[in-house]
Parts: C-alpha cells; structure tokens; sequence
C-alpha cells in the first residue's frame, strides 16, 4: 500500500467503512480514486453490499465496547438509533438479524425504531 500521507490519514476511515485503499497499478473498474493536489497517489475499493448489515454491527460493538447482547436497554435504544441513521433498515430482513444480534424479538427493535420516530 502506497505510504502517502492522504492514504496514511483516510486509512482508519476507509477500513471502518470496509473498504480498502488498493495500489494504482491493481485498480479495478469501480474503484474510486484517492487524489492529492490533483494526482492520483491510490484508489478505494468499496466494500460489497453483502455483509453490509454485519459491518455496520460490528462497526456499533466497537463504538460500545460491547457485544450487542451486553448492551443495558439504554444502549440497545442508542445501538438502535445509531443503525438508523446509518441506514441499517434499509437492508432487506435487518430488523430480524438486528433483534437476533441483541438478543430481543424484532417487535422490541420495532418499538425503539417507533419511539425514534415519534420524537
């Protein structure tokens, strides 16, 4: 990987996104380019949409320190909201894999996505 100090400073970015900095030379269509005063210095690859919904809870675990399972209710609520605004529920099944990840029923992620959006 290219030691320049652009790809040196979005690195902890682009790994928390899933995605990765690759070589000029191992670039793929659909690799976005990382530009530093107009030249290219690497590229993002993006991260499939497979495995989206487990990235984004993993990425949540890290912020809590925690597994969703040991999460306090508060948390859970927080975990919850912060997997919606980061489009979690977009995803086909999510509030199923999301209720199975914390250890409720999906009715419980229905009623804190519900009182998210009555407020």
């Amino acid at each position: 990987m290219p030691r320049h100090p652009l790809v040196l400073a979005v690195k902890p970015v682009i790994e928390a996104l899933g995605a990765q900095i690759v070589p000029l030379e191992a670039r793929e269509p659909g690799d976005l380019p990382l530009k530093w005063e107009g030249v290219e210095v690497a590229v993002v690859r993006m991260a499939p949409l497979h495995g989206a919904l487990d990235r984004l809870i993993e990425g949540i675990e890290r912020e809590f320190g925690a597994r969703l399972p040991q999460l306090s209710r508060e948390e859970k609520q927080q975990a919850i909201k912060l997997l919606d605004e980061r489009g979690a529920f977009t995803v086909r099944r999510a509030v199923e894999e999301v209720a199975d990840a914390m250890g409720v029923s999906r009715i419980t992620v229905y009623n804190y996505l519900n009182a998210l959006h009555r407020t």
